[in-house]
């Protein structure tokens, strides 16, 4: 039934508490799992107060970046190798839930598995907001489990 399985994560373990379950989704359905992890790079620029903003971002080596998620992933889908899955990573740059979304469209995904905080902090808002984006743009199956707190 699934074929390709898209998986977002951002590195952090509660992202990750989506693993078992795509585990054996993988496993009953002899699935291809894509690993994505987007490369955010828009740098954020604070001026001291009461001074206008009148800045252009700096350009930004991004391979440092990307090949950091590209390790992360790689790291990630070891087990999933081990347990004779095939497995893909995708470490695409630009906004998060476009980027995915992007993602699963081109390598055909036909179900998007992701943990959501569920949460109201700072910290926990991102991952919520983008479940949330892929919930509402979703043409496909989206498996969405709650993450326990961070340890």
């Amino acid at each position: 039934m699934y074929q390709r399985i898209l998986v977002p994560l951002d590195g952090s373990q509660r992202a990750e508490a989506i693993l078992p379950h795509v585990q054996t989704l993988a496993q009953q359905f002899d699935a291809t799992v894509i690993f994505v992890r987007v490369v955010d790079v828009e740098p954020v620029v604070v001026p001291p107060a009461g001074v206008p903003v009148v800045t252009v971002p700096p350009k930004l080596d991004v391979t440092a970046f990307v090949d950091e998620a590209a390790a992360y992933l790689e790291s990630v889908a070891q087990p999933f190798q081990g347990a004779g899955l095939k497995t893909e990573v995708r470490t695409p740059q630009g906004e998060v839930p476009d980027e995915i979304w992007q993602v699963a469209a081109e390598d055909n995904a036909d179900m998007i598995a992701i943990a959501s905080h569920g949460r109201g902090t700072l910290a926990q808002v991102w991952y919520g907001s983008v479940a949330s984006a892929l919930l509402q743009r979703a043409t496909m199956p989206v498996l969405m489990v709650r993450s326990p707190a961070e340890k």
